[in-house]
């Protein structure tokens, strides 16, 4: 297996990161407005100066209307990775997030083209993800389903603890945040449903 991170993520993304910010016809301050990422740090993931955490790809994907699989499956498209209807466990890349050890799979294959796409996610012991609505906006639906560990899920006021096998579906679009409070890693899959333009 392969982690991009390491192997593809770093000027691949950048580029990919600008290539999105110039099909839109888009200033970096066009892209800062709309995220609520800084100018300066647009810059920085731009020319590969800093690794972006799940966070700033959130925020970043979301105000492409894209969701974080779809700009990691991009990124695989340009490094020639991921093209085929088949996605075998040994080859699915995964991203790790510099800042938490947070690390997301992207099981389904050719995830931008269909509406569907699940994600393996796991979460360290005592690490906590937050997501805007804005990450959201476009999603017709998202589910939830834990493998291990607790996973608690706090989305606007309502929090849910979720344990092995319990499954949540998303409510309206809110902020959200992902926090495993236990001591062992918490392992869950997304299931998302991407809205049709």
């Amino acid at each position: 297996m392969t982690t991009m991170q390491e192997d593809i993520l770093g000027s691949r993304l950048a580029g990919r990161l600008r290539k999105e910010r110039e099909l839109r016809g888009w200033s970096i301050d066009d892209l800062a407005s709309k995220s609520g990422v800084s100018r300066a740090m647009i810059s920085k993931l731009e020319r590969d100066e800093s690794s972006p955490t799940a966070a700033l790809l959130g925020r970043l994907s979301g105000a492409f209307n894209m969701t974080m699989s779809q700009l990691l499956h991009q990124v695989e498209r340009d490094a020639g990775v991921g093209n085929g209807r088949l996605n075998r466990a040994g080859d699915q890349e995964h991203w790790r997030d510099p800042a938490t050890g947070f690390t997301r799979r992207i099981l389904t294959p050719s995830a931008d083209d269909g509406p569907m796409e699940l994600v393996l996610a796991e979460l360290p012991a005592h690490v906590g993800i937050g997501y805007p609505a804005e990450a959201y906006r476009f999603l017709e639906d998202q589910q939830i389903v834990v493998l291990e560990g607790t996973l608690e899920f706090i989305q606007g006021e309502t929090s849910y603890r979720l344990g092995p096998g319990d499954s949540l579906r998303l409510g309206p679009t809110e902020e959200c945040l992902f926090r495993n409070p236990g001591a062992g890693a918490c392992r869950y899959i997304v299931a998302v449903l991407r809205g049709r333009h």
